[in-house]
């Protein structure tokens, strides 16, 4: 029986993931988009929910496209797009071990797919065969034609003669050719092509073999490699290597103990707060103690990878190992206090609260790495776990309004920590009810920052501060009432009845 064409189904894909788009933000359309797509699934039996990964990866997607509904946030978007190639991933091969893998197969299907849509084309005699391959063998000109551009760029960055030369050409082809689409929807044509590739992407299947059989080998078991002939050269390059191993974690160990008993004594227990600014303190020094634990980390998963897991005489090694995570995990609490501090005195925002979610993706990494020495794990064991983890926690976090939890706090706490207007006056329409106060109790905030801050002349006055909120405020209001019901979201809508139909004059 011969197999269906795909092309209906991506072209009516296409058509209506452009009439859900066109002219539209994000909102109730991915929803009802990506909700569609899912129940299609379902119903042709191409996903079968009695796999793990499969349930995660489908319960990610879904959920994140309801929190763009709820919550409408650059973040809940970005969470929206990685699931979403995550679920295509685990599409083209269910039986996948790794979410890691489920990655790559999806990026390079994202290329992959685009190709084999030619060649269904072709195949269908839509284009004719002839016309098809030629497409087809037109790909090999795609990298050579973006070099050459990026060379056409650079060379008129270098020389003004030659750049006056390329700005006629691009005058010209305005003012001769461009005019003949004039009455053409370009914008609807964009919009088009554009989810015809993504129909592409979300319809067809290809698989990369090589990814798949990588996938199938792969184990959480570390292998013991044996050889037939063991020479003495190898197991006395095996102990060279155990020695190297020691000293070095036993150094790293002396020094990262000093370090901690220094953090302990001063930032646990006797860290005073004199109206300085914190910045060194946090963010220079936690990007260096944070590069330095996933350094170890490095070290740790180098030093175990072969044999040394299976020396006989290892036991001193793993154990200095263990104390040498241990250590790194008092390291991140140590960074967190530090953060903690930050936020205590400077109130909350964007970095300070992936700070907070990245130590906790670390400490589990560091709980792995520990699994992974003591129980002879593999290393794809621990990428795939915490791949996982990774996965969950960016789907956990999406469900939180951050912008109006960062409001709400900020606001809430002015009085005893900084409150940085220049940072609060761009954050989200949303947050536009929190952010709307009062011009004498801003007037009062300021009084009291002044009496703890030392407040720069750069920063926000309170009356330029609500100023600013106002204008926000009408630019707010054009921008929901041209919204249509497919971009609706429920964070602006509540925002917008808040501040113009609920609201007390």
């Amino acid at each position: 029986m011969k197999n269906k064409s795909p092309l209906p189904l991506v072209l009516i894909s296409a058509s209506i993931l452009t009439f859900l788009f066109y002219k539209e933000s994000l909102g109730l359309n991915i929803l009802i988009a990506e909700a569609t797509f899912f129940l299609w699934l379902l119903f042709t039996k191409q996903v079968k929910l009695n796999n793990s990964l499969v349930s995660i990866s489908a319960g990610g997607l879904i959920l994140t496209s309801i929190f763009i509904v709820i919550n409408f946030s650059p973040f809940t978007i970005l969470s929206n797009f990685l699931a979403l190639i995550i679920f295509v991933g685990v599409l083209i091969y269910p039986q996948t071990k790794s979410f890691i893998n489920s990655g790559r197969l999806s990026f390079l299907h994202s290329f992959n797919a685009q190709f084999q849509f030619l060649r269904e084309l072709s195949n269908s005699g839509t284009i004719g065969k002839n016309i098809g391959k030629y497409i087809h063998k037109t790909r090999i000109l795609f990298f050579p034609l973006i070099i050459i551009f990026l060379f056409i760029v650079f060379y008129r960055v270098s020389n003004p003669v030659f750049d006056s030369l390329i700005q006629g050409i691009e005058i010209f082809i305005a003012e001769n050719i461009l005019v003949l689409f004039k009455h053409v929807n370009v914008q609807l044509i964009i919009t088009f092509t554009f989810f015809l590739l993504m129909s592409n992407y979300i319809f067809l299947r290809t698989a990369s073999k090589r990814i798949i059989d990588e996938d199938q080998n792969s184990s959480d078991e570390l292998i013991r490699l044996k050889k037939k002939h063991r020479s003495q050269f190898n197991l006395s390059a095996l102990k060279s290597e155990y020695k190297a191993a020691l000293f070095l974690v036993f150094t790293l160990n002396f020094v990262l103990f000093i370090l901690n008993c220094i953090d302990i004594y001063w930032v646990w227990f006797n860290f005073e707060w004199e109206g300085q600014y914190l910045k060194q303190f946090v963010h220079e020094g936690t990007h260096f103690l944070i590069l330095s634990i996933l350094i170890s980390i490095g070290i740790v998963l180098y030093f175990f990878r072969g044999n040394i897991n299976f020396y006989k005489e290892n036991k001193l090694l793993k154990s200095l190992c263990y104390i040498w995570i241990a250590q790194n995990a008092i390291l991140a609490i140590s960074v967190g206090i530090r953060n903690l501090y930050y936020i205590q005195h400077f109130n909350l925002a964007y970095r300070r609260i992936g700070v907070i979610i990245f130590l906790l993706l670390t400490l589990y990494g560091l709980f792995t790495v520990y699994l992974k020495v003591s129980k002879r794990k593999s290393a794809f064991y621990l990428f795939r776990q915490n791949a996982l983890f990774v996965y969950v926690v960016l789907i956990f976090s999406s469900l939180f309004n951050w912008d109006s939890i960062i409001a709400k706090y900020n606001f809430a706490h002015a009085d005893k920590s900084f409150l940085h207007l220049n940072y609060m006056v761009n954050l989200s329409y949303k947050t536009l009810p929190i952010l709307d106060q009062p011009l004498p109790e801003l007037i009062r905030i300021d009084s009291v920052q002044r009496t703890i801050f030392p407040i720069e002349e750069y920063y926000l006055k309170p009356e330029r501060y609500h100023e600013l909120i106002q204008k926000r405020k009408s630019n707010f209001k054009l921008h929901w009432e041209r919204k249509g019901i497919l971009s609706w979201n429920l964070a602006e809508y509540r925002a917008y009845q808040k501040l113009f139909v609920n609201s007390t004059p």
